[in-house]
């Protein structure tokens, strides 16, 4: 077998890989198919240049390819002798391959591993499985590098037994030894069982990533949503800003429009009036001289016939005087722009703070089935007090104000409590029922729980607002108010007078709020948990945690660490 591997690689072409077809021998001595040499030098017809591929000799002229006769009988000599063409590299296997364990040297790719050898086969050495009967009952899977982990560890012998009740394979050694009166089957038994489980699993998993396509939808979905809206707002505040700027513009322009027209007219009227006055100068300045004139003359009677006349000149005119005053004209216009301005920024300021203040939220809420344990809850978990202003004073709160008991029933006192559930009462900030609110409002996000013991007790979540006499102050029975009732052995969720039967009575229940999201969730914890009933609706103000008890009842709002 050596010897006719060494006689293959010498006879095979060194660029096709396969037993030589048409051999030819080029003048460095080497040995190639006519095609495959012809068409390296084609390659290299570029360059003008003809080289062997192995040892890289050159030659001009490009030699004359001749059929090397003996080379071509000797191949087929031994193609008759059952010598076949050398594997292509890739038949090789490489280091993430499973090799055939029968190969020596370079060993080839295996196609099947047998569970039965516990070995690897190539092509070639798995022939014998197909062939043979005595292998007719090998079970051949697809190649495996983990064969040796069907191998006892403790007995060396081949694990072909399930034991369902250590739920692990085993060998026949181990079932007679720490194994024996274990429940076991054959592994095929105990693959069918697991199979079973497996498409169980499979369908499970199937409708998860149907669910989780359908909320990566509705998230692809939201996403545009947010996009498209974060969009809108921005053209619509750019339009609005442009509106307020053009605005803007229109009243500069038509203050400057005003202040010129207001220009031209006052300079107007200053210039007409200095006409006049230049004009009146002159004619007093002729009358000057005429007096002038006239004092200089020495013959008394001429002085005294053009005295008569021209003392009338003399006398004044009533021409308007111009008062000395400050140059100020278009200040104050000024000023008002000024205020304008000082207005403008105010309240641009105003608007910019409400619209900081205001949380542009975008909450991606995960489906409520992501939370599967109880865990998962208590990381919005949230401490809870009653507020003692709020308790009827039959109540009585202990432990921190975290749990709730009713004062022991005497004959006065239920008479005194019935009369005062007949009797309108004044509005206080304490129930008339057998109520009483947390003192603190419940987080946009939180979660809490409740033990109670008893009859009849109502876990509640509601408004501060709520009435605190008359029929409607009770939990449930009003729009104000969301509660768990719990009596005998049904839950019923009760809001504005409206029910939904629940059939369980578990002794500690769970609270989930999101406000924000709008879901109010129910749920019976124990080492699961399990949703008793949800609310899905719009919250319009704060909530606060709300019990409601009767007589014999105890309620606690549990501690967390």
């Amino acid at each position: 077998m050596a010897q006719q591997r060494m006689d293959q690689e010498k006879l095979c072409c060194s660029i096709c890989l396969d037993l030589l077809k048409d051999p030819v021998t080029i003048p460095c001595g080497h040995n190639y198919c006519m095609n495959c040499i012809k068409s390296y030098w084609d390659g290299d017809d570029q360059k003008k240049i003809c080289s062997c591929p192995q040892c890289r000799n050159t030659f001009r002229p490009r030699p004359v390819l001749v059929k090397n006769t003996m080379l071509a009988e000797l191949v087929e000599e031994l193609k008759k002798t059952g010598l076949q063409a050398a594997p292509p590299d890739h038949c090789y296997a490489g280091p993430e391959d499973v090799a055939c364990d029968f190969c020596t040297g370079r060993k080839l790719k295996a196609l099947k591993s047998c569970l039965q050898c516990l070995v690897s086969y190539c092509e070639q050495h798995l022939q014998p499985h197909y062939e043979s009967p005595a292998f007719e009952k090998h079970k051949l899977v697809d190649p495996s590098k983990t064969l040796h982990e069907n191998i006892c560890s403790h007995h060396g012998k081949i694990m072909k037994i399930f034991c369902r009740t250590d739920q692990k394979c085993i060998c026949y050694l181990c079932s007679m030894d720490e194994h024996k009166g274990h429940d076991t089957v054959s592994a095929a038994a105990g693959r069918n069982e697991k199979q079973k489980e497996l498409k169980a699993s499979q369908q499970k998993i199937k409708k998860r990533i149907q669910d989780r396509e359908k909320d990566v939808k509705m998230l692809q979905q939201e996403v545009e949503t947010i996009n498209n809206s974060a969009d809108q707002a921005v053209r619509d505040s750019e339009n609005i800003f442009n509106e307020l700027i053009r605005l803007i513009e229109k009243r500069s322009s038509d203050v400057k429009q005003q202040i010129r027209s207001q220009q031209r007219t006052e300079v107007s009227r200053a210039k007409e009036l200095q006409k006049k006055l230049q004009q009146e100068i002159t004619d007093l300045r002729r009358k000057d001289a005429e007096l002038v004139q006239l004092s200089h003359t020495g013959d008394h009677t001429q002085f005294l016939q053009k005295y008569a006349s021209l003392s009338q000149i003399s006398k004044s005119t009533d021409s308007p005087r111009i008062h000395n005053r400050p140059l100020s004209y278009f200040e104050n216009v000024a000023a008002a722009v000024s205020g304008v301005r000082d207005k403008l920024e105010g309240i641009l300021s105003e608007v910019w703070t409400k619209i900081s203040s205001t949380e542009i939220e975008v909450d991606v809420l995960l489906p409520q089935s992501e939370f599967r344990t109880r865990g998962e809850f208590l990381q919005y978990s949230q401490q809870i007090t009653m507020d003692p202003s709020t308790a009827n004073t039959e109540l009585i709160l202990s432990e921190g104000n975290r749990k709730v008991t009713v004062k022991e029933l005497t004959l006065s006192t239920a008479v005194g409590w019935v009369i005062k559930s007949f009797v309108n009462q004044p509005e206080t900030s304490a129930f008339q029922k057998l109520q009483v609110l947390s003192r603190e409002s419940l987080s946009e996000r939180c979660y809490w729980e409740v033990e109670w013991s008893g009859e009849e007790v109502s876990i509640a979540v509601t408004y501060n607002n709520i009435r605190r006499t008359q029929e409607e102050s009770e939990f449930g029975q009003n729009d104000k108010s969301w509660a768990l009732h719990c009596v005998n052995k049904k839950y019923t969720l009760r809001h504005d007078k409206r029910n939904a039967y629940i059939v369980c009575r578990p002794s500690r229940v769970g609270v989930y709020l999101d406000q924000r999201a709008g879901i109010l969730s129910f749920y019976s914890v124990s080492d699961t948990m399990t949703l008793l009933h949800r609310v899905q609706t719009t919250f319009t103000q704060p909530l606060y945690a709300g019990l409601k008890l009767v007589y014999d009842a105890t309620v606690e709002l549990c501690e967390f660490e």
